[in-house]
């Protein structure tokens, strides 16, 4: 009896502990829709509301729509919880979320908000997720707005949908929309968000003309596609891309006759060859027919609306929307083996692979890639992996920027390399969190660079709530420099400032623009591998 005593005690004075730290109070807001109540962290100063829905559930007949308006409610919506995350399956394993399970009612986006009763003006940042618009969560730790807005920033996450929900193009589709074009629904959803923010961001202390966009790899590749398309202007004010560009070979789109055909061959294979057919469906049947064609996505598409024409196009004609851009890439995005295919980085077997991929320009190749040893040929096997996985399609964006754009654009170069991980069991994802170890896939190479990803919790300031590295005092630096550089950017325009190394802005025409590249000792640099993004440039054909 005693025992159970005690061990009640312990429960009690357990709960009393965690109690103790809850530093809310419960705070409403009018938006347009309706009133809704959210939290007050006396601690930190910061209002959040987490959960808003901006657009009406995508679900029924709404399936494959552009987002409608949100009905109005009556009474107080309680927006204190993450809602669902977008279908999707587990792509990346290494994603953190803390949403409330997934559904196809999946369109809420999160606020967090320094204003005090009187604030306003406040400039506001629009964050979009990657995943390569398979998967992704505005909820994941990394995307965390607290440390931002104590930085005088209103911060806004938002869902979008995802593959087969978010991407499906199709001919009845087409047919039955008022502009004659399907697909990008995923987009559509960024641009609801946007106009929510322009409705109602003045009741969190914000300022709808001083909206910045951002995203990392899709949420990057979102970016350039949003600063792009003719349906954002007037609701961007600034532009940051991290490791993504929709250009040729990254994620780039098809015309609207080849979109539909991939959706019409899913649809006949699944056996819902109608578009009436396929809203009947449920979420799982549509889920696992997607499950089962062992597809990734589904393309962006020309569909004449949001995207009347390809990137190079809307830039080299001066379309886009004429805003200050921060934009870059990391110095390792992907390993060597994602152009060696195994084999081991030898001289020798790099030039073996060179010739398979570029018989007619081996050659040319060789010479941008240096390959006299194994390490040198390790650091450019993973550099012409990286390029031609992201690196190049980002560049080509920033160069398409510099060029034809009347605003500025500051290019950086993440090389900040991760620390060990604490938990030795587990190794580093693909989308930058951790996966468990195979006991039976063999040891993996030392990084030669910063990996994709790992830049976003140096630049939203969260290191401190990513467990999973030992963080040491340079990746606090790092982050620290990187963080000031992105909220000094949201805030002017211009990411210099706070006594930060001087960022020079990338001019026309130069060869070599200036680059910062960001590490624990941040500097600015002539760039040094234009070169290799010329040549890839003539390869892809991207005019």
């Amino acid at each position: 009896m005693k025992k159970i005593f005690l061990l009640f005690t312990f429960c009690i004075i357990a709960f009393t502990s965690i109690q103790a730290q809850n530093n809310f109070f419960s705070v409403q807001t009018k938006i347009e829709n309706g009133t809704i109540e959210g939290n007050y962290d006396v601690k930190t100063g910061i209002q959040t509301y987490f959960g808003i829905p901006f657009a009406k559930p995508p679900v029924g007949n709404l399936r494959w729509k552009l987002p409608q308006p949100v009905t109005n409610w009556v009474g107080v919506k309680q927006t204190k919880n993450f809602g669902p995350r977008p279908m999707q399956k587990v792509v990346f394993g290494d994603m953190n979320s803390r949403s409330d399970g997934l559904s196809e009612d999946c369109l809420y986006l999160n606020v967090w908000t320094p204003a005090k009763r009187n604030t306003k003006d406040l400039p506001v940042l629009v964050y979009f997720y990657g995943g390569g618009n398979v998967a992704g969560d505005a909820s994941e730790p990394r995307y965390d707005g607290e440390s931002m807005a104590k930085k005088g920033i209103v911060v806004i996450t938002c869902n979008y949908r995802l593959n087969i929900f978010g991407n499906l193009a199709h001919p009845e589709l087409t047919a039955e929309s008022s502009y004659k074009g399907s697909g990008n629904y995923g987009y559509y959803d960024q641009i609801a968000a946007l106009k929510w923010v322009q409705k109602n961001i003045s009741k969190f202390g914000g300022d709808p003309k001083k909206v910045t966009i951002a995203g990392e790899s899709a949420g990057s590749i979102s970016v350039s596609y949003q600063m792009a398309s003719p349906l954002t202007k007037g609701l961007i004010a600034g532009a940051i891309g991290e490791s993504g560009a929709g250009i040729n070979p990254t994620m780039s789109p098809v015309s609207l006759e080849e979109a539909e055909k991939q959706g019409s061959e899913f649809a006949n294979k699944a056996g819902a060859p109608t578009l009436k057919q396929l809203r009947a469906l449920s979420t799982r049947d549509l889920y696992e027919m997607y499950d089962e064609s062992k597809r990734f996505g589904f393309p962006v598409v020309l569909d004449n609306y949001f995207l009347p024409k390809t990137l190079p196009q809307i830039f080299s004609a001066k379309e886009h929307s004429q805003v200050p851009l921060l934009v870059g890439w990391n110095s390792a995005e992907i390993p060597a083996g994602g152009f060696m295919y195994g084999m081991p980085n030898t001289p020798e077997n790099f030039i073996t692979r060179v010739k398979k991929e570029y018989p007619e320009t081996a050659d040319e190749v060789l010479k941008l890639y240096p390959h006299a040893n194994d390490k040198e040929t390790e650091l450019s096997a993973t550099a012409l992996a990286s390029d031609r996985f992201i690196s190049y399609s980002t560049w080509k964006w920033s160069n398409l920027a510099i060029n034809n754009s009347s605003q500025p654009v500051y290019r950086y170069m993440f090389s900040q390399i991760r620390p060990a991980l604490i938990d030795k069991s587990r190794t580093e994802g693909l989308a930058g969190g951790t996966v468990k170890k195979d006991s039976n896939a063999p040891k993996a190479p030392e990084p030669v660079g910063a990996s994709h990803a790992s830049e976003i919790e140096y630049c939203m300031g969260n290191l401190h709530l990513i467990k999973d590295y030992d963080w040491t005092a340079d990746d606090y630096k790092a982050s620290e420099t990187m963080f000031n550089y992105f909220a000094n950017f949201i805030k002017t325009g211009n990411p210099n400032g706070d006594k930060l190394p001087v960022w020079e802005v990338a001019k026309p025409g130069d060869k070599q623009p200036a680059v910062m590249v960001i590490t624990a000792d941040s500097k600015t640099e002539k760039a040094q591998n234009d070169a290799r993004y010329e040549f890839l440039d003539k390869a892809y054909g991207n005019k």
